[in-house]
């Protein structure tokens, strides 16, 4: 199947995992394999007419059966979260797309699982398929409180249970985690997996770099965008390679929606730089990045960017379209 196609699935459970957190197991209607998926995996979900939201799958990646989701009640979200805690019911029928991975685990070599919250999602996956594997890893889960910790019981059933430490905010001193001390101890051929919210990423990445872990050994996954200053936004021109076209972007729209009025539809999912959909190759121009999905060295290089938030530097892109 190709990544932007889409199947319809039956919700066949929804649990509340914590007062916040509901978790939603998708299973093919007529009781079907579904297409299989790796760790780290996300698939879009149709929450509602015109919206479109992404969402880790949290299950095990042998299990062809189902696909399982977990999703915070967000009051500041765009309505994706709460179209799904107020309109999921068990039995109805959700369309989606088939699994993308921007996550993907690297083979043969230690790995350390760092989660923020709800960041557990893709985490607990490959903690999954990691313990399958027989690989040696360490998983570390943070959150508010153990009442507010989704998939707690799961996580303290599972084989991998003795390799889990739990930090509460609102817990002994002693059990909250040494971030320092932990990077102190990880080795030159370990990776770092952390998913969360961006500050929780942050302090991760900028932990690492005290440590002198490079880069690319921190491997991160945003679930939101950052929030961007739009204040000082300007106007500036695309120009269509394959056609010359130019168009004129104000300073209140979005290149996808500039392009979309003459027709030229770019396929995008989130519409703001977290899922890389819609990316897209620029030959002239600097980037203004503003996205989370691209790393630092690729926003260096200038070559991609996300249209759907992206903006210009300079007064003209050219896109390879």
């Amino acid at each position: 199947m190709n990544e932007h196609d889409t199947i319809v699935v039956k919700i066949a459970r929804r649990t509340l995992e914590t007062p916040e957190i509901v978790c939603i197991e998708f299973r093919a209607p007529d009781g079907a394999l579904l297409p299989a998926f790796d760790a780290g995996a996300h698939i879009d979900v149709h929450v509602a007419p015109d919206v479109v939201r992404q969402y880790s799958l949290c299950n095990s990646p042998s299990e062809r059966d189902r696909y399982v989701i977990g999703v915070l009640r967000d009051p500041a979200s765009r309505g994706g979260s709460i179209a799904v805690h107020d309109g999921f019911a068990d039995g109805a029928l959700v369309e989606i797309g088939v699994p993308r991975n921007h996550f993907p685990m690297c083979p043969d070599v230690r790995v350390h699982l760092i989660a923020g919250g709800i960041g557990v999602t893709p985490l607990l996956c490959m903690a999954e398929a990691l313990q399958a594997q027989g690989r040696d890893f360490v998983m570390h889960y943070c959150t508010r409180s153990a009442k507010g910790t989704a998939f707690l019981n799961r996580i303290r059933q599972a084989p991998f249970a003795s390799r889990v430490a739990f930090h509460f905010d609102d817990g002994d001193a002693s059990q909250k985690l040494d971030i320092d001390a932990e990077f102190s101890r990880i080795g030159d051929d370990e990776v770092i997996y952390v998913c969360g919210p961006s500050g929780f990423i942050e302090w991760v990445c900028a932990a690492a770099e005290r440590a002198g872990i490079p880069k690319h050994r921190v491997r991160f996954e945003y679930f939101n965008a950052k929030p961007v200053d739009t204040s000082h936004d300007g106007a500036f021109d695309v120009r269509i390679a394959s056609t010359g076209q130019t168009l004129h972007v104000p300073a209140d729209r979005a290149i996808t929606a500039v392009l979309a009025d003459v027709g030229i539809d770019i396929y995008m999912s989130c519409g703001e730089g977290t899922c890389g959909t819609c990316m897209t190759r620029v030959l002239e121009g600097e980037i203004e990045h503003r996205d989370v999905f691209l790393t630092d060295d690729e926003h260096a290089a200038g070559e991609m960017f996300t249209p759907c938030c992206s903006r210009a530097k300079s007064s003209l892109l050219v896109l390879d379209l």
